[in-house]
């Protein structure tokens, strides 16, 4: 007879079961399992999916023993029962939240049932708890506490540890993100210092670990237990419900081939347009997005989440997605979840950020783009799906490249079968257990013993050596004193002789500041090499974890310009720009975390099992049980089989494929393939570099990945044998050990630790040390230490590196399987890479792409650096004619076909030539001949000596060498003339091959057609040879002329020298230009050369211009003249009456001149700055009286107000410069500040016409014309400050085209460009403006609007002709005085109103100053130029008097003296200029 099912909801009290009931149809598996265990109170571990409900199963026993048991303990030291940990702080918000609704329900159901009730009470402490609710928890405690690990530790190390003497219960939430790491590790002995707390009689504290990916269970029981005594785990019921979630999860390509992908959207710039497999990816992600409620889309990095949700909102025309990751603010990410979980947001574009179990609602589809990096992360992020215990899961997982596929299908198959990889415990970290013991002594004296047992009960101190707790102890009791480093000081006391231990002064206070495990990282400035010390020249940045892993030489894109490291120093990286050289992309380790080995297994044996299969029966197998989509797994299967065609082998588990080839420049690559993961193909590559310098004295390059190492060889003479490459397991822990203290990443990691021992205390409560001073601090400290072989923190950042960071026990056993032979290696030649190995090299070129990100020259020349075909397959069809430079093209081809170089000049040069080139026609020898050389004579010498022969090819005579003779018998059947030796008639094996051969080697690029036409051949015969030299490697075929409709052919050797040359020409193209190239582009951009006409010209030139504060003078005067062709005052009157701008007054200049900037109106609350208070004493009244009436002429306020007109006109002004006020015409300002200081009546009476050509009548003041109005102000909703900064960016990059930390010297930014930098890198991120190293000499924080830098590269050469332009000083487009430094001379220039420079070909040449009297030439030192410019600079100046630009009739001084005396004086009478007791007497205007 079978027993009846047991309840699982049996033990708890009536209303719990009836809530339960009411709200559930019944328990969830894991529910069911959990409940007895946890209800019972044993230590138990769940492991169950996302969405089965393993919060409330842990709490549920909690909430009903203290709703429903015995009445608590009235101390508040009895009262806290459960303590529940979460490793995020918004997922414990997120628990408190998800407890309401149980406890509310319960309480209910009690009242429904008259069953008396105790509503438990919950506390929540993190670091963002406010003081209030942190002192009520004191004062009170809780039943229950809701925080996280870093706070816990806080609590045990102050004087509310007195509160958990009475927990009963500890739940540990997301454990499997907390085992593995040293965050996990400092739980658990803040678990044992708990259970140190409570009362011996008290049962043993139950601890409850909940996860939905962990492995192996047993580890991570023991890890969640501890021990009771040495060898004695703790007993912790293990409770698998399975990870085997249902979910539904495809593998998507959203195009048929991903080696011909489809061009890309069209850009602004108008550049040609490059295949990506974007254009592919955005609608399809659109589709998936329209097609559902709410969709999360998961990326690996920060920068393409900001990529893609700007091209999905782009896409759509409207906003659907949002981009989410840790470099947000906090307010931000949590505006970004409420409005997906309210459902006002479509789409979230996230990273690891929202990867743990905070509840997102109701997600409908989780998309992954690219593969994630483990099956855990992927389990994670697909959970976010369907997060309710009915729901199953919907994801899409996108591939970017075909590299990526292999990954994909791997880990598409691991998740569904819960296979995620296996977690290991941090073994004896001294950094976390010199911080506990700090924080435990820190409380009171405990005895060395007792401490010891305490920590040996953490499953991670389990085999703590005696000899390591010792060596703790000494550091942190003193033993380690120095003189060198002041912070090396004692933090207890030991006493050898009793055995206890004693905190000493602050150490409370220090374990309270300092402690915690996560590590501070951040960015490492990046400045030119050999800038200023005092005023270095910044470039950027770089994430720190990138920086651990560069070292000098190394190349790195930031933005759109390539940097080579040439120095890492403690605080930042030393670089020189290296235009056009391919680099790696800047990386966040934390956004992308080393593949584990299980996976890299997994990935390899997929691989040589789908290699084994034929193609139909692998695709079908992807199709069936790997989820793939027909084109995925046909891409897929094509991808392995082009690897095997290559190299005979694919990389697997079983097979390491160890490739060479040559590289563009000649030097050796050498590839290890291998899926295995950068924990253990990091420290192989560090133990090769080791063995290569030591043995061989070789200085290699190399980089690895999660699937394989590039080592990049010098050209030598003798190649590098393989068993080099192949370190014995026996030797390779020490070759790693001998390079391994001399990385960054050493030195990062001994910091790290340092810190979590307290060794580097914070100075201040909540505030972190710059990093910069952090790492010199470290740098001292790591001195000191290193002179203690068995310094902890030391021995520490060892065991980190090899065990943590790296996996050197499975490097190890990798090694050895190889040399047992269960692993092959294979070696394997090659011309080109593998399409493994052009994943592997091209792992960084994220720039292709998103290639809008880089500029069309720097894209051109990053791409002739790698291998076209491999380029090909990754990322489509880029044809080598878009690439090579014509110019280059025909140089090589000449000089390969001697039309070039030196010409023949004797009948052997002849003789020779023919014998290189093979057959040559009369006309095409001539070419090739000196102008001297008889050319008939010299035919018919070397004929009648039977050194050379005439042939008939292809109706043609041509000239052959006699030793060819049989060559071109055999290739194309001409009859060889009688007489010939039998030696020069022998057959010729190949003839035809050899002769199509030879003519691509001394030729360029060519098609079959024109080889046909000058052999006769035949095409089908010729197509033959041409594919036969093709499949041998001799020849390419491809498309290489710019415009060639057909296929080419070119020699390989050829073709790799066209491309060196091209590459050349492109480097030089993508050189930072010179100053004066970025005058002439200042003249260029502001259109000054090419003025329009018009109202809309003139509003374009506001637009442009907007914000910007110049004088009066200035903009009436000079500025909007020089941009608008028939400017008048008026025009400006008549846009402003219109509501089209508006004016705003800034400051006087003394009483002749006032600044103003001109703005659109409805753009004036984004760009404008804050009003100032007015002072005078009748403003008040005249604010009130338009905040009354609105626009008001001077007559109508003055009959409103009354009393003296001056002073109300005062009054008005007061306002308008306080940014209150304004006019709808310009005339007050005509009549106030643009007549200068002498102008005369009649040039006032002149500006003050008004429009319609009259002259007012009415009485009024002068400077009081026109109507008066209050300036724009805010509405309900004020811009915000994010909002105008991003604004005036728009407008400094639309005025400037190119935009430094030196433009801004012209520009009225508060804060300058620290203020506006974080917005100039946010676009540079989202893909909206390029950052490069543009302009030589200036800063390297250059940023550009897209195609701005390819016209600035358009300005690089100096016209043949020079132009010369007369600019304002203060006009923004005169870049002296503020991007370019002024010319070294005294006196020194002033951007000045009434200052004028005078530019030829963008360089200065004069400064003329205020009023005309003095000038200041520049002009160049060496002749003829000097003497061309004196004469552009005379006929400039002349020019300048005779229209009347200048108000002073004579030049008092030129350099610095008297102007009759000077040098320049004679050149400037031959222009007009007149000797006058004044001066030089400029020439006038002409009369009539």
């Amino acid at each position: 007879m079978s027993r009846a099912p047991v309840d699982p909801l049996s033990s708890f009290a009536e209303p719990v079961r009836a809530w339960f009931a009411a709200s559930f149809r019944a328990p969830t598996p894991a529910q069911a399992q959990a409940f007895p265990h946890i209800a019972s109170g044993a230590s138990t571990l769940l492991l169950a999916p996302t969405g089965s409900g393993k919060t409330l199963a842990a709490f549920l026993a909690s909430l009903d023993r203290l709703a429903f048991g015995a009445e608590p303990a009235r101390e508040k030291q009895e009262r806290l029962a459960v303590v529940y940990v979460s490793p995020l702080k918004a997922l414990a918000v997120d628990v408190e939240r998800n407890l309401r609704a149980p406890l509310v329900g319960i309480a209910q159901a009690a009242t429904r049932l008259g069953v008396p009730f105790r509503e438990p009470t919950i506390a929540l402490r993190s670091g963002d708890t406010p003081p209030k609710e942190r002192a009520a928890f004191l004062r009170q405690s809780a039943d229950i506490l809701i925080t996280t690990p870093e706070s816990l530790y806080l609590l045990l190390s102050s004087e509310a540890r007195s509160l958990f003497a009475g927990v009963r219960t500890v739940i540990v939430d997301e454990i499997h993100a907390l085992v593995g790491q040293k965050r996990g590790t400092h739980l658990f002995l803040s678990l044992e210092r708990l259970e140190a707390l409570r009362r011996a009689d008290a049962p043993p504290l139950q601890r409850v670990g909940l996860s939905a990916t962990q492995r192996p269970l047993e580890l991570v029981a023991r890890a969640l237990g501890g021990e009771s005594s040495p060898g004695t785990p703790r007993p912790v019921q293990i409770v698998d419900a399975g990870i085997r979630r249902t979910i539904e999860l495809r593998v998507e390509v959203p195009v048929e081939d991903m080696g011909a992908l489809p061009p890309r959207g069209g850009s602004a710039t108008l550049e040609p347009e490059q295949p990506s497999i974007w254009a592919s990816i955005h609608p399809r992600l659109l589709e998936l997005v329209r097609g559902h409620r709410t969709t999360m889309i998961f990326v690996n990095n920060r920068r393409l989440a900001e990529r893609l949700a700007a091209a999905l909102n782009e896409l759509a025309g409207e906003e659907v997605a949002l981009a989410h990751h840790g470099s947000l603010a906090l307010s931000k990410r949590q505006e970004i979840e409420d409005r997906l979980k309210r459902g006002k947001l479509p789409a979230i574009v996230a990273t690891s950020s929202l990867e743990l179990g905070i509840d997102m609602g109701s997600v409908d589809l989780v998309v992954l783009v690219e593969a994630p990096p483990s099956v855990a992360s992927g389990l994670q992020r697909v959970g976010r799906a369907g997060h309710r215990i009915d729901a199953v899961p919907e994801g899409v997982l996108m591939p970017k490249h075909r590299g990526d596929l292999l990954a994909s299908a791997a880990i598409r198959s691991a998740m569904l079968e819960g296979a995620v990889e296996p977690t290991s415990l941090p073994e004896n970290p001294l950094d976390v257990l010199a911080q506990q013991v700090v924080a435990q002594v820190a409380m009171g004296p405990v005895a060395e013993p007792e401490l010891h047992a305490l920590v040996r009960r953490a499953a991670p101190y389990a085999s703590l050596p005696r000899s390591a707790w010792e060596g703790v102890l000494d550091m942190l009791s003193g033993r380690y004193p120095s003189d060198d480093f002041a912070e090396l000081r004692p933090r207890i006391t030991w006493d050898r002789t009793t055995g206890m231990l004693t905190p000493r002064h602050g150490a409370r206070r220090l374990a309270v500041l300092s402690g915690g495990t996560i590590p501070d990282r951040g960015l490492y400035g990046v400045y030119l090499l050999g800038s200023s010390e005092t005023k270095p020249l910044r470039v950027g940045e770089l994430d720190e974890e990138m920086v651990f892993e560069s070292r000098p030489g190394e190349v790195f894109l930031l933005g759109a310009s390539s940097w080579r490291i040439e120095e890492i120093t403690h605080d930042r990286v030393l670089v020189s720009p290296a235009p056009g050289e391919p680099g790696k992309m800047p990386f966040w380790r934390g956004d992308k975390p080393g593949r584990p080995v299980a996976l890299g297994l997994r990935i390899g044996a997929l691989a040589r099992t789908i290699a084994a299969l034929p193609r139909a029966k692998a695709t079908r197998l992807l199709e069936k049980e790997h989820g793939l989509d027909r084109r995925a797994a046909q891409n897929l299967v094509a991808y392995l089989e082009e690897q095997r065609e290559l190299t005979g082998e694919v990389p697997s588990d079983e097979v390491v494929v160890v490739e060479r080839f040559p590289d563009e420049l000649g030097d050796e690559r050498v590839c290890v393939l291998s899926p295995l993961g950068a924990r253990v193909l990091a420290p192989w590559a560090m133990a090769v570099q080791r063995r290569l310098s030591d043995e061989r004295g070789l200085d290699v390059e190399l980089l690895w990945s999660d699937d394989g190492i590039v080592f990049r060889l010098p050209e030598g003479d003798a190649p590098v044998p393989l068993e080099l490459f192949i370190p014995s397991p026996d030797e390779v822990e020490a070759l790693v050990l001998r390079g391994l203290d001399r990385t960054s990443l050493y030195a990062a990691r001994f910091r790290e630790n340092a810190g979590r021992a307290l060794l580097l205390p914070r100075k201040l409560p909540g505030k972190r040390s710059p990093l910069w001073a952090q790492r010199k601090r470290a740098s001292d400290l790591l001195a000191v230490a290193s002179r203690f072989g068995s310094f902890p923190i030391v021995l520490e950042t060892y065991r980190e590196c090899l065990r943590d960071v790296f996996d050197l026990p499975a490097l190890v056993e990798l090694l050895r399987r190889v040399q047992s032979g269960q692993l092959r290696v294979v070696e394997v030649e090659s011309r080109e890479p593998s399409p493994f190995a052009a994943s592997l090299l091209f792992s960084y070129v994220a720039s292709f792409l998103y290639d809008g990100d880089v500029p069309l020259a720097e894209r051109r020349a990053q791409a002739l650096s790698l291998d076209q075909e491999r380029l090909r397959e990754l990322l489509g069809e880029v044809e080598l004619s878009e690439l090579l430079d014509p110019t280059a093209i025909d140089e090589v081809e000449a000089r390969l076909s001697h039309l070039s170089g030196r010409k023949i000049a004797h009948a052997d040069g002849l003789h020779d030539l023919l014998l290189v080139l093979g057959d040559l026609g009369v006309d095409e020898i001539r070419a090739r001949s000196e102008p001297g050389l008889d050319l008939a004579a010299t035919l018919a010498e070397l004929v009648a000596a039977r050194r050379i022969v005439p042939l008939r090819i292809a109706g043609a005579e041509r000239y052959v060498a006699v030793e060819e003779v049989a060559r071109y018998r055999d290739a194309l059947g001409v009859s060889p003339p009688p007489g010939l030796p039998s030696s020069l008639l022998e057959p010729v094996e190949a003839a035809l091959s050899g002769l199509v051969a030879r003519h691509a080697r001394t030729h360029g690029p060519f098609g079959a057609e024109a080889l046909d036409d000058r052999y006769g051949i035949g095409r089908d015969p010729l197509l033959g040879v041409l594919r036969a030299l093709h499949a041998s490697g001799r020849l390419v075929e491809g498309s290489f002329r710019p415009g060639g409709a057909s296929r080419q052919w070119c020699d390989a050797e050829v073709l790799r020298q066209i491309k060196r040359a091209s590459l050349a020409k492109l480097r030089r193209e993508v050189e930072p230009v010179s100053t004066s190239a970025l005058a002439r582009f200042a003249l260029e951009w502001h259109e000054l050369e090419r003025p329009r006409a018009g109202l809309e010209a003139l509003l374009a030139t506001i637009e442009r211009l907007e914000g910007l504060v110049l004088p009066v003078s200035v903009w009436l005067e000079d500025v909007l003249p020089a941009r608008v062709r028939g400017f008048s005052p008026s025009d400006l009157d008549d846009l402003c009456a219109a509501g089209e701008i508006v004016w705003r007054a800034v400051d006087r200049l003394g009483s002749s001149d006032a600044r103003i900037s001109l703005h659109l109106t409805d753009r004036y609350q984004l760009l404008a700055q804050p009003s100032a208070t007015p002072t005078h004493a009748r403003a008040g009244e005249l604010l009130a009286l338009f905040e009354r009436r609105g626009a008001m002429f001077f007559g109508d306020i003055s009959a409103q107000l009354g009393g003296y007109a001056p002073d109300l006109l005062d009054a008005l002004w007061d306002l308008a410069f306080s940014g209150l006020l304004t006019n709808d015409t310009t005339l007050p300002l005509r009549a106030l500040y643009a007549s200068g200081t002498a102008g005369s009546e009649r040039r006032g009476r002149d500006r003050l016409r008004r429009p319609g050509g009259f002259v007012s009548r009415r009485q009024l003041p002068r400077g009081s014309e026109g109507r008066w109005a209050l300036l724009p102000r805010h509405g309900l909703a004020p811009p915000s400050e994010t909002d105008r900064r991003a604004a005036l960016v728009e407008v400094l990059l639309s005025r400037h085209g190119l935009l430094t930390r030196e433009t801004l010297a012209c520009e009225d930014v508060p804060g300058g460009f620290s203020a506006i930098y974080p917005v100039l890198r946010a676009m540079e991120e989202s893909g909206r403006i390029r950052r490069g190293y543009f302009v030589e000499g200036l800063g390297g924080l250059q940023f550009a609007r897209p195609g701005a830098e390819e016209r600035l590269r358009s300005c690089r050469e100096a016209p043949e002709a020079p132009r010369v332009a007369w600019l304002a000083a203060l006009d923004p487009a005169n870049p002296y005085g503020a991007t370019l430094p002024w010319p070294a001379c005294e006196p020194r220039p002033q951007r000045t109103a009434g200052a004028r420079v005078l530019l030829r070909a963008g360089a200065l040449l004069a400064y003329l100053a205020r009023g005309g009297k003095a000038l200041t030439s520049f002009l160049p030192g060496e002749e003829p130029e000097r003497a061309h410019a004196l004469e552009d600079l005379a006929a400039a100046l002349a020019a300048h008097w005779r229209d009347g630009s200048c108000r002073s009739r004579h030049l008092a001084r030129i350099d610095g003296e008297e102007a009759p005396r000077s040098p320049l004086a004679p050149r400037l009478e031959q222009a007009g200029f007149v000797r006058s007791g004044k001066g030089l007497r400029g020439p006038s205007a002409p009369r009539g």
